[in-house]
């Protein structure tokens, strides 16, 4: 089967990279393909966004019309699916998994698609391995990574010298690099039978279930 993944930045897209082969294993090919940001679902769903604005949720409509005619064309024994994997951040998850099937739910033809949120954020995948985070960083601070917390900022604080208020003193582009080196250091090491994140279970198990059709 083939795998066609969205998700909404560079760390994401080098964590899957990573992580999707021990997943699924041999017997499957698959691509992932990194947007500059989350954004928002459009109103309009047939407005025609400007594709060369690589933010996820702002082209999905589009991109999933897309996959939809062309997937349509494929033979029946080259099986193709869509994996969406995005943040749940600070929405509400029934009312954004709602609007997510709702895009998909317009594509005529629709593509077999999954969506998959993190919660709170893609790092909680890697804070759900902490065995793996020691081995890439020895000095990992254990009060840190037993704290409930899902997101960057607790991986930071862990992790990185100076924790989360250092990063956020140094901007974006820096926190960027940070989760860059994080999924590129802790991915390899990761145990995806055994990860404390449910959405992460999650994910694992609807790819699983896509390779064996169901």
């Amino acid at each position: 089967m083939h795998f066609e993944l969205l998700v909404e930045d560079v760390s994401g897209k080098k964590a899957l990279d990573i992580l999707v082969p021990k997943i699924l294993g041999d017997g499957h090919t698959f691509d992932v393909h990194s947007y500059k940001g989350i954004g928002h679902i459009p109103k309009d769903l047939h407005k025609t966004k400007d594709p060369s604005k690589r933010i996820l949720l702002n082209q999905l409509p589009r991109i999933l019309r897309g996959y939809g005619r062309e997937f349509a064309g494929y033979p029946s024994d080259y099986p193709v699916a869509v994996v969406v994997v995005c943040d749940l951040d600070d929405r509400c998850l029934k009312t954004f998994r709602d609007e997510l099937l709702a895009v998909l739910d317009d594509c005529r033809p629709a593509p077999v698609t999954r969506f998959c949120i993190a919660i709170e954020e893609g790092e909680a995948w890697l804070l759900g391995d902490p065995a793996a985070i020691k081995i890439a960083y020895p000095k990992a601070k254990d009060a840190e990574l037993n704290k409930m917390g899902s997101t960057w900022e607790t991986l930071a604080d862990a992790v990185h010298l100076g924790g989360a208020i250092v990063l956020k003193k140094n901007g974006y582009p820096a926190i960027g690099e940070a989760k860059f080196r994080w999924a590129e250091a802790i991915a390899p090491w990761m145990d995806v039978e055994n990860n404390q994140s449910p959405s992460f279970v999650y994910f694992r198990d609807k790819l699983r279930g896509l390779a064996q059709g169901v």
